[in-house]
């Protein structure tokens, strides 16, 4: 299984498993995650429900 990877900044996981800090999306039926640090800088966006082209 490969390891989890953030759609902003492409960083991964350190392990297989996604770390319980970072956020899941679903965008035009597509799961995204992203990293703790995205996830913060662009909690308003996220909770705007803005689809991440618009951040």
């Amino acid at each position: 299984m490969a390891r989890a990877t953030c759609a902003l900044c492409d960083q991964q996981a350190e392990s297989e498993d996604v770390p319980l800090t970072w956020m899941t999306s679903v965008e035009d039926g597509r799961k995204l995650l992203y990293c703790d640090r995205c996830a913060r800088e662009n909690v308003r966006s996220i909770e705007g429900k803005l689809d991440s082209v618009y951040w």
